[in-house]
């Protein structure tokens, strides 16, 4: 038969993976290098080379739109459509197995499953019924607690609370989840594959049957898998069946969701036998881009590397801007677009990424400035997300009590026992009295219309508002609004949504203060009282329209603007890399930590390796957050691109290259970097120099952790900059 129609529009490395006979094979899939290509060729390679049946073939991936490009890429290759080949989501599949098997997996056979909502109300029933204190142990803390143990494999008994009072007190909620949804015929996302997972386990005729049926699995986005996941795969591959992954644990990005890189790195311990196939050959990028890639990651430990090239040509140069502020940023991001645009370029393919989502909010502005269209890709413009409106319904309130959408918006955000009967009887009222629904509860209130639970929780939401207002009657716009966020626990109700999505949530409550400070009306005269109801009014006007200000339509060419997380899998022509710091990139939470610094660096790889032609990394000297200038320092990833890739653009005399501290690194280290930076809890400090016992001497450049355990970037005279942790490089500094 002849199978080399397969296999002639691949490289020599997709070749290998496609028709590689090993039982176990770990693919090294570099960013644009073809994996998705590689998938789909390998699964025809077994139903027309190897003669394996449809129905032989597990195939998962992690978004159910990938599932469908799979299974249509398949089909379009080998002209047939396959029904019996299972092609989905971890979830989807896992969800499969239980409603075949509900009875071995100890289920209802009408089982539901809950969403976050629902688990998150369940939850909160459990909570009151074991008088957990809610300020101290918040619902939304429980409910990540539960879901990280079930993507850990783990049951509340087989957890050990060695007497801690927040395991303890989360292991009793947890038992009494999992007791409710067990009575009420309910599994949580979770749960579906931890239930899958023991449905193997528990049942070894089941899994014969799957394991005879399914001898070749394949999978792709290896490096995002967790350990539930992970174990699941690992029990259905057993010991005789092809077990084929494909990742890259450079684009490790989701630890913070629960991701293991670690199962990408223990693959080839876990499958002895597996070989391993490294795609380097990149499609996407010019061969600068990709240098500048390879240079910055090579900066993490444990990688199983790789070194991506094209045969394409080296490209423009990286462009590096220093902006003067966010304002100049955003400016000259928003003008190169523009200059884009005018050469007959599509906006639809550029991309302005950043690493907080509080960044879009100038962007937004300056895009809006100039009339170019938009769209926020996976997320809302900067007011129209959640925390915002909720802070702006605050602020709204503090100059009209009879605004109705306020008052509904947040007469219980944050929660204060201000429930839905409640609130319908004040509307009730509002009806009836023809009133605002300020003046309704304010009735309600004063003639004992309801409960004496129901009256004082909504008196204290009256008083609330006209603190709010007394306070801020004295306060310079940006005051108020930082006041408002301050004080009317916003913050706190966020924080107990947990993880990314808090940290994200905050950060942009952060950013409101930054856009009320930097408010300019045109139409306002000078000398005008910035502490008056008619400045906060026509800020909130502002607001509004900007809101109003509808994201470009689908078939309407838009600039793309996304957060670094959201732009995994996309590829733009030319990219901006906003906001360049350090403490916004690397992120301030993840300094202090090696593991979190080296995701961080990921994400930055994954950020330059979106952009096929032309790259632009911009930072700032200084930058707004919080209501405060705070002079930045560029972050340690730009130190990480050779110079000879990056075009500096300055608009001052100065073309040195940033660095950290007072100095500029420029490509004689030695001469120019001050020793008043100190490595924390060590005897080092950048500037000095120092000598290795292999390396020979050289000057210490940068650093990452503390102490012992810290790695420090030395630029050694004969063998150039190293990367080393002083535990284990015994350096000693020269006099």
């Amino acid at each position: 038969m002849d199978v080399s129609h397969i296999l002639d529009s691949l490289n020599d490395e997709q070749r290998n993976a496609v028709a590689n006979p090993s039982q176990h094979l770990l693919v090294l899939a570099g960013a644009g290098s073809g994996k998705t290509r590689v998938l789909v060729h390998r699964i025809a390679w077994l139903l027309e080379a190897e003669q394996a049946s449809p129905y032989s073939i597990l195939a998962v991936t992690f978004t159910n739109k990938s599932a469908r490009e799979m299974r249509g890429r398949i089909e379009s290759l080998m002209a047939n459509s396959f029904t019996g080949m299972w092609v989905g989501t971890f979830h989807g599949l896992a969800h499969r197995l239980l409603r075949t098997h509900w009875k071995e997996a100890g289920l209802v056979q009408d089982f539901q499953i809950l969403d976050g909502d629902d688990q998150l109300r369940l939850v909160k029933r459990i909570n009151r019924s074991l008088k957990i204190d809610e300020d101290k142990w918040p619902a939304k803390q429980c409910q990540w607690y539960i879901n990280s143990q079930k993507d850990e494999g783990l049951r509340s008994g087989n957890i050990d609370h060695f007497e801690d009072d927040y395991t303890k007190t989360m292991l009793q909620v947890y038992k009494a989840y999992e007791e409710a949804c067990d009575r009420g015929g309910m599994i949580d996302f979770g749960e579906i594959l931890l239930r899958a997972h023991e449905l193997w386990l528990k049942n070894p005729q089941v899994l014969e049957h799957y394991q005879r049926r399914f001898k070749h699995i394949l999978v792709d986005e290896f490096q995002d898998t967790n350990s539930i996941q992970y174990a699941w795969l690992r029990v259905l591959a057993g010991t005789q069946n092809q077990l084929m992954v494909v990742g890259d644990d450079d684009q490790s990005i989701y630890g913070w969701r629960g991701a293991k890189i670690e199962n990408i790195q223990q693959f080839n311990v876990d499958f002895s036998d597996a070989e391993t196939v490294r795609l380097e050959q990149n499609y996407r990028s010019t061969s600068t881009i990709l240098k500048a890639a390879n240079n910055l990651i090579s900066n993490n430990q444990s990688r199983l590397g790789k070194n991506l090239w094209t045969e394409d040509g080296d490209g423009e140069q990286i462009s590096l801007y220093e902006a003067f502020n966010e304002q100049d940023e955003a400016r000259f991001i928003v003008d190169r677009m523009q200059d884009w645009f005018n050469n007959g370029n599509r906006r639809s393919d550029a991309a302005i990424l950043y690493r907080s989502n509080a960044q879009s909010r100038e962007l937004e502005d300056a895009l809006l400035r100039m009339g170019m269209p938009y769209r926020i890709y996976g997320g809302h413009r900067f007011y129209e997300r959640l925390e915002i409106k909720n802070a702006l319904a605050y602020l709204r309130l503090v100059i009209n009590r009879d605004d109705d959408t306020a008052v509904e918006r947040v007469i219980n955000v944050p929660a204060r026992g201000i429930g839905g009967r409640t609130i319908e009887q004040v509307r009730s009222v509002a009806r009836a009295e023809n009133c605002s629904l300020w003046q309704a509860c304010a009735k309600c209130v004063n003639e004992s219309l309801m409960t004496s639970r129901a009256s004082n929780a909504v008196l204290g939401f009256l008083e609330l508002i006209d603190e709010l207002s007394l306070a801020c009657s004295e306060l310079e716009l940006a005051e108020k609004a930082e006041y408002i966020v301050n004080h009317t626990g916003l913050i706190q109700h966020h924080e107990k949504e947990g993880g990314e999505k808090a940290r994200a949530r905050i950060e942009n409550l952060e950013e409101l203060v930054t856009a009320a400070n930097n408010f300019d009306d045109p139409d306002i005269d000078e000398g005008f009282d910035l502490k008056s109801n008619a400045f906060l009014s026509a800020f909130l006007d502002k607001a509004a329209l900007d809101a109003g200000e509808t994201q470009a339509h689908e078939s309407e060419d838009a600039v793309q603007l996304m957060t670094l997380h959201s732009a995994k899998g996309l590829e733009f022509h030319l990219v901006f890399l906003a906001g360049m710091e350090e403490g916004l990139f690397p992120h301030k939470m993840s300094i202090d930590n090696i593991a979190g610094l080296e995701e961080e660096r990921r994400l930055c790889y994954v950020g330059i390796t979106r952009a096929r032609t032309k790259l632009y990394m911009s930072h700032a000297e200084s930058r707004r957050m919080h209501g405060e200038v705070n002079l930045c320092r560029p972050s340690r990833f730009i130190n990480e691109i050779p110079n000879e890739l990056l075009d500096e653009i300055r608009m001052k005399s100065s073309v040195s290259r940033p660095s950290f501290g007072k100095t500029r690194i420029g490509s004689r280290v030695s001469s120019e970097i001050s020793g008043d930076i100190e490595v924390p809890e060590t005897d080092l400090s950048l500037g000095q120099r120092v000598v290795h016992g292999k390396f020979g001497e050289g000057v210490i450049l940068n650093y990452e952790g503390q102490g012992p355990n810290a790695r420090v970037q030395v630029n050694f005279d004969a063998v150039g900059s190293k990367w080393l942790v002083l535990s284990y490089a015994k350096l000693e500094v020269l006099a």
